[in-house]
């Protein structure tokens, strides 16, 4: 093979290539590379539209329409009229100030537990990386399956927690107006804290390895490393999940609705549950519609701002 190819170059001058030359093939490679992307990105447009494109119009029609379980066609072009009802229910802002709060504080307690798990468990993990599979078991139960299991372990006459407490003296009703509130936040924390623990772990171990050890000659070990090396570093990944637990949060509606079904009273009630209500209990679909294309477009744009602020952030 060799002789045949030294043959084939005898008398031959080779010209290497010009500094120009590597221009134009990096140039041609970056724009094949482009064409690629697009096909790609065309391929997955089409892909969303095709799933979710026809609901999307179908609930923009309903919104904007007077319709009914009975009459789905509609009755005739209603305007604003349903995101004016929607909107002018006080029920509403009482479950859009509940979502607030749950997701606001499911949101601090699940990136802080998570952040402090990543600065505990990061050299450990280094080691058995396979313990990361046992931590994200939580997050591997459906919401629902989670609420009805803890329907049952909490129940107040057949749970095993309660029984195990009225055994050392503590009477304990977790699904009572007293305890609900710290009930449902905690089984949400406790489900959910694994996702954020997985997001800024991955943003934890892809930090070069150089930086701590220049902060160990400084002195930075420990805590005080994670404080003052790791900490700013992963704040983008910080802002990204902290956005995207509070949107789901702030959409709860799965183990709630299996556990106390928005009650008792409307004490648990999320913006969720009282679109359910609205569409399913009351038939009244123009509204419920309305609340729900609100609500998706108050979501991506809250996801695009933290995307937007990470970005700018991690580009400082």
């Amino acid at each position: 093979m060799s002789s045949q190819i030294k043959n084939c170059y005898r008398g031959r001058a080779v010209r290497p290539l010009k500094p120009q030359d590597w221009c134009d093939r990096l140039m041609n490679l970056r724009e094949q590379e482009r064409k690629s992307a697009r096909i790609f990105l065309v391929g997955m447009c089409a892909f969303l539209a095709l799933i979710l494109g026809f609901p999307t119009i179908a609930n923009i029609w309903f919104s904007f329409n007077d319709v009914t379980f009975h009459n789905l066609t509609g009755e005739g072009y209603s305007g604003l009229a349903n995101y004016r009802e929607a909107l002018s229910n006080p029920k509403l802002w009482e479950a859009l100030g509940y979502s607030l709060k749950f997701g606001v504080i499911c949101t601090v307690f699940e990136v802080g537990f998570a952040l402090l798990l990543v600065f505990i468990l990061h050299p450990l993990l280094l080691r058995r990386p396979w313990l990361t599979a046992i931590i994200m078991m939580p997050m591997m139960v459906s919401p629902a399956l989670m609420g009805v299991m803890y329907r049952l372990v909490l129940n107040e006459f057949v749970g095993i927690v309660p029984g195990y407490l009225d055994m050392i003296g503590v009477t304990m009703n977790f699904l009572s107006l007293k305890h609900i509130q710290f009930t449902v936040i905690a089984i949400e924390v406790l489900q959910w804290t694994p996702f954020a623990f997985l997001i800024l772990l991955t943003a934890r171990q892809s930090l070069p390895y150089d930086l701590e050890e220049a902060a160990a000659v400084d002195g930075a070990t420990g805590m005080r490393l994670n404080i003052m090396v790791v900490l700013p570093l992963i704040t983008p990944a910080i802002i990204i999940v902290s956005f995207i637990r509070f949107i789901d949060s702030f959409r709860v509606f799965d183990h709630i609705f299996v556990l106390t079904g928005g009650g008792p009273g409307n004490s648990t009630t999320s913006l969720s549950i009282y679109i359910y209500k609205l569409f399913f209990k009351q038939n009244d679909l123009g509204p419920a519609v309305a609340l729900s294309m609100t609500l998706l477009i108050a979501s991506l744009a809250l996801l695009y701002f933290g995307l937007k602020l990470a970005v700018r952030r991690n580009d400082r």
